[in-house]
């Protein structure tokens, strides 16, 4: 059985999906100022991709990430991507406020 196909009931765990309530909203700063905003399931393997270019943002290829700002979670993946697409309608300087957050759901709280 070739690596990724279903057999007898089991599923190749790199084709699992993750849990629905493991997610992160993540802000990393670029070398050149800019931020970045994303959601993934494995902070560590995601900042890795972002570094190395190869799965990474397209965004990281003029500037590598120099920092995290902000990882918060888990959250289910609705909620992350909510946050992610509300994260990204914020103006620099509300965005680098979110830091001092321990919890980002409050943001979709203010859009009630």
């Amino acid at each position: 059985m070739n690596e990724g196909q279903v057999g007898r009931g089991r599923i190749d765990k790199k084709t699992e999906p993750p849990p629905e309530n493991e997610w992160f909203v993540y802000l990393i700063e670029a070398e050149n100022g800019f931020l970045y905003t994303g959601i993934t399931t494995d902070l560590d393997r995601r900042i890795k991709e972002h570094k190395e270019g190869k799965k990474g943002a397209k965004f990281f290829r003029r500037s590598p990430p120099k920092r995290f700002l902000v990882r918060s979670g888990p959250y289910s993946r609705s909620i992350a991507l909510k946050l992610e697409h509300r994260i990204k309608q914020l103006k620099r300087e509300e965005k680098l406020k979110l830091k001092v957050r321990r919890n980002l759901k409050s943001l979709l709280d203010s859009l009630s």
